[in-house]
């Protein structure tokens, strides 16, 4: 059995390991106040607010090697909703993988609401789920674990498409907050 261990367990975290026990994996999760957990998966996802990722990186560096590590966040500036907080030529992601560079990191579910990975829906269509990444192994072992789940993945290419899902992801969450689309409202492709 795959084991997955989950930084965080609000919403995002929840839904993420819901998708991920449908398709037969064991969740870790790993909560805030937990700086010393003995790292379980071999796919590790940071479900947590993207201030968080460089105390992550920093406290678990050594057993991120090797590992998964599948970053969430979509860092805005969440006082004014006006901008991403990463430089115009990086990413999030970008930057904690130069923080672990031991580490594989991908992103992934930055443009998913939590109640589209509860239902595995979005409309009439199976959730979608983008994924950049360098590491064409650790994209598909994710891949594989969220298809398992009934959810479609979608590689979007490099760790430099971080960008432009961040980019997505800010969008849609600016859509949701200003009430222009709902909380259950996402991306899906019809394959």
């Amino acid at each position: 059995m795959t084991t997955i261990t989950i930084f965080g367990n609000g919403n995002m975290g929840q839904a993420i390991g819901g998708v991920f026990a449908r398709g037969g994996a064991s969740i870790q999760y790993v909560g805030s106040d937990d700086r010393e957990a003995r790292l379980e998966g071999d796919i590790v996802v940071l479900a947590v607010p993207y201030p968080a990722l460089a105390q992550i990186a920093d406290d678990y560096a050594d057993q991120l090697a090797g590992k998964t590590v599948v970053d969430i966040t979509n860092p805005l500036d969440f006082s004014t909703f006006d901008a991403l907080v990463v430089p115009s030529d990086s990413s999030a992601a970008a930057e904690l993988q130069a923080q672990i560079p031991s580490a594989h990191v991908v992103k992934a579910f930055n443009t998913n609401f939590a109640a589209t990975l509860v239902t595995g829906t979005v409309g009439s269509h199976a959730t979608t789920v983008l994924i950049a990444g360098d590491d064409a192994a650790a994209k598909q072992s994710l891949a594989t674990a969220i298809e398992a789940g009934g959810l479609h993945a979608v590689d979007a290419g490099a760790l430099t498409r971080a960008r432009e899902l961040e980019a997505l992801g800010f969008v849609q969450l600016t859509l949701a907050v200003s009430e222009k689309v709902g909380w259950n409202a996402g991306f899906a492709l019809n394959r």
